[in-house]
């Protein structure tokens, strides 16, 4: 399952992510997304459980959570048609 994070600090660091879902289980991928043009974080990105069931405890758990200084969003990422 892919989950949208919001609300990210921008210096919040992929594996700083990585290591917060990785609390609640399996982590495939963990990708933030950077402007093109200054190479900053937009605050946002995703990560991707392969599992359902610990993807759905991580967005419970982790959503308003606060990470460095923000108040995080967490839900399931619409896919693209």
């Amino acid at each position: 399952m892919k989950l949208l994070v919001r609300n990210l600090n921008r210096k919040t660091t992929e594996a700083e992510l990585q290591t917060l879902f990785k609390v609640h289980g399996t982590v495939q991928s963990c990708d933030l997304v950077f402007d093109k043009a200054t190479r900053k974080s937009k605050g946002f990105g995703f990560v991707e459980m392969p599992e359902a069931v610990e993807a759905k405890a991580a967005m419970k758990k982790l959503d308003g959570k606060d990470l460095a200084g923000n108040k995080i969003r967490v839900k399931k990422a619409e896919m693209e048609k």
